[in-house]
């Protein structure tokens, strides 16, 4: 059983709660941020403390923690735990509220760990399937609790033999997908978006990766430009770096992962073994 930090304290999972006039509970009101370990390590965690923050900011929401406090919790909890790799996923709430409405109590931390979830073999090797769903988050700069949008995205690309939903904007562009960044290779050009999205953590491993490797454009790319790229592959925290080679009812490239893909791809293991 895995112990949790919940407001102050260390639990066990099953009695991990918090009270009801929370405002994530009653409004979706908080951010989170996922990272993970490599040999039992963080990777990257200042880097995802800092985004927290950064979320936390955009949506007003204070933080009475500082950046060092919230990386102790961290390293707390994951000494409770005997898991070889793990998942870690910062939580803060929006806090109690008289009115069930406006915030007035002090937000609230938890730290949740989970072993890292082994994932298909065929996805590094065969690529994947993404499907597009056209939606603009509110506010794409934060990580936020709502996930409304993104489950509802996961359900229709889950249904169509997919395994990541691409978010579209209202003029076509391809923005990034629920829980992943998107990148493709347009000729020898590197190209990822780099407005309305989520920063993420991974997407810029890749990014400092490729530098020198690969010229790189941060631009829009729209859904048509995207389905005929000669390669198109995703990031992310819990998956790294997946080729794709549909997306909707359109093949990428040859079907296969591309070379420039297995490039990063092998870059990517060869910096992750270093942590």
């Amino acid at each position: 059983m895995p112990v949790y930090y919940v407001d102050g304290k260390f639990v066990p999972a099953e009695k991990a709660v918090i009270p009801v006039d929370d405002l994530a509970i009653l409004r979706g009101i908080g951010v989170f941020d996922l990272l993970r370990t490599y040999d039992g390590k963080p990777y990257f965690l200042d880097a995802h403390i800092d985004r927290l923050e950064n979320s936390a900011r955009k949506i007003k929401l204070p933080l009475p923690w500082s950046h060092n406090d919230i990386a102790e919790v961290v390293k707390q909890t994951l000494a409770k735990n005997d898991i070889p790799e793990a998942n870690i996923r910062i939580v803060v709430t929006g806090g109690s509220s008289t009115d069930f409405m406006t915030p007035s109590g002090t937000p609230r931390l938890l730290v949740l760990v989970s072993p890292v979830p082994k994932l298909p073999d065929s996805w590094y090797t065969d690529g994947v399937k993404i499907v597009s769903w056209e939606v603009e988050r509110p506010i794409p700069g934060a990580k936020s609790i709502d996930y409304i949008s993104a489950s509802l995205a996961l359900k229709k690309a889950a249904a169509a033999g997919g395994i990541e939903a691409l978010y579209i904007d209202r003029k076509g562009l391809a923005l990034e997908c629920t829980t992943s960044n998107i990148f493709a290779f347009v000729g020898e050009r590197l190209v990822t978006p780099g407005r309305g999205i989520l920063s993420g953590v991974t997407r810029k491993v890749v990014l400092d990766l490729a530098e020198g490797l690969f010229p790189i454009d941060i631009r829009d790319i729209s859904r048509s430009e995207l389905l005929a790229a000669d390669e198109v592959f995703i990031t992310g925290t819990s998956k790294g770096l997946v080729p794709v080679v549909q997306v909707d009812n359109g093949t990428i490239g040859n079907g296969r992962p591309g070379v420039h893909t297995r490039r990063l791809m092998a870059e990517m293991k060869q910096h992750t073994e270093k942590q």
